[in-house]
This record gives C-alpha cells, sequence and structure tokens, in this order.
C-alpha cells in the first residue's frame, strides 16, 4: 500500500468518496425506472489532491412494471425501448458498479464508500431502491450519508446548478452532452475534486493541532 492511501481514508474519516449519477423515468425511486447509472471513482496523488479516476456506466432496462413519464424522458433523451442501448438488469448494473468500488475500498483502506453526487439525495434514493429491489445485502456504501456537491458549490461558488458551479469552478460543461449518466457523474467527480483541493490550497486542510487544556486548568474544571 503507498503512502497515499492512508492519507485518502483519513481525509474523509475512513469513507472513500465515490460519485454516482443516475437517469431515471421520474422523481419516484420507488416506482419510476432507473435507466442509466455511472460511477467515477475518486483517487488522491502524492500532493494530497483528489482527482477522478475509474469511471464506469450501465444503460439499465426499467425493472418489472417501473412507472416511465414521458416528461422525464424528454428530459434526457433516453428511449428505453432501443436495442441500440445495450442495458442490462439493474441487478447486473449494480454488481458491475459495485465490484470496483469494494476493491478501490480495500485498496485505499477505506471502511465503506460514500456516495459523492448533485443533490445526492436524489441518486442515493434511486441506488438505494435498486439496491433492495435486487435483493443485493451488502452495498458498499453507507446508506444515508452523502456528499452533495450542490450544497458545497452554493457555499464554494454561490452557484447550486451543475452547469454554473462547473462554470464558476473552471470547468469545461456542455449543455448538449448532459443528462447522461456517464457525463454528469464526470463533471460532478471534476467538481468535486476541485472544491476538495481549494480548500487544502487555502490552509483548510489538514486542520490545525487541537489544543489542550493546560493540566492545571484541567485539574481545576474536575
Amino acid at each position: 500500500m503507498s503512502d497515499q492511501h492512508p492519507s485518502l481514508a483519513l481525509r474523509f474519516r475512513g469513507f472513500l468518496p465515490v460519485v454516482i449519477d443516475v437517469e431515471t423515468g421520474g422523481f419516484n425511486s420507488q416506482t419510476d425506472a432507473l435507466l442509466e447509472i455511472a460511477a467515477v471513482l475518486i483517487e488522491m496523488d502524492a500532493q494530497g489532491n483528489l482527482r477522478p479516476s475509474t469511471r464506469i456506466q450501465f444503460h439499465v432496462d426499467p425493472f418489472p412494471g417501473a412507472n416511465l413519464e414521458q416528461a422525464a424522458l424528454d428530459f434526457t433523451g433516453i428511449d428505453p425501448s432501443n436495442p441500440l442501448r445495450g442495458a442490462v438488469s439493474e441487478e447486473t448494473a449494480l454488481k458491475g458498479v459495485f465490484e470496483p468500488i469494494r476493491k478501490a475500498v480495500k485498496q485505499h483502506g477505506c471502511s465503506r464508500a460514500v456516495l459523492v453526487g448533485h443533490n445526492s439525495f436524489f441518486d442515493q434514493g434511486f441506488l438505494n431502491a435498486a439496491t433492495d429491489r435486487a435483493d443485493i445485502k451488502r452495498s458498499p456504501f453507507h446508506p444515508f450519508s452523502s456528499f452533495d456537491t450542490a450544497t458545497l458549490a452554493g457555499l464554494v461558488y454561490g452557484q447550486t446548478v451543475l452547469a454554473k458551479a462547473c462554470e464558476a469552478a473552471g470547468i469545461r460543461f456542455s449543455q448538449r452532452e448532459a443528462h447522461s449518466a456517464l457525463y454528469d457523474a464526470t463533471r460532478t467527480a471534476e467538481l468535486f475534486c476541485s472544491m476538495v483541493n481549494r480548500f487544502k490550497t487555502l490552509g483548510g486542510w489538514p486542520p490545525p493541532p487541537a489544543k489542550t487544556i493546560p493540566p492545571t486548568l484541567a485539574k481545576a474544571l474536575d
């Protein structure tokens, strides 16, 4: 194990940040179809800066009985019936995403993955619902903790829309390519890394050593 791996584990309290983006047939994770899922793994270089690494993508067949809202399909441009999509079942897609994440968690000395997403509650809801439907007992992700780049970008750049936040961070963003799970996950990963690295550059990480209470004061407080 290289010296950088413990640093990545320590940076997020044993969590490995993994960017997830989904494209769906609506807003309800319990009833609406999961149509695409993409993941981007994060790594740390020798200087302690984050950068995107491995990218994973699957087109997904709607689960039996799934709802498909036409407005959502028009927004994403996805045709679920197109055989050229090469879509797979939710179970196959999730196992294909989870396997490399589990390997990365172990490689970096982390305890589990934590989902990073733009409006992360949405991606986490669909990921958890699909995991339950596929009867996958051990997800590598924390079940409810996540890092939301919309919130972070609002703090750092005063922008909460992904395209606007990327623009503020100097990251190229194409509206024509947007609303593909892999494209949005890639841009979100770049945005997340840029914000974490900027915080480090400005002196925010590592934090200063905790101040200790002088023994005489500690004794007086007992």
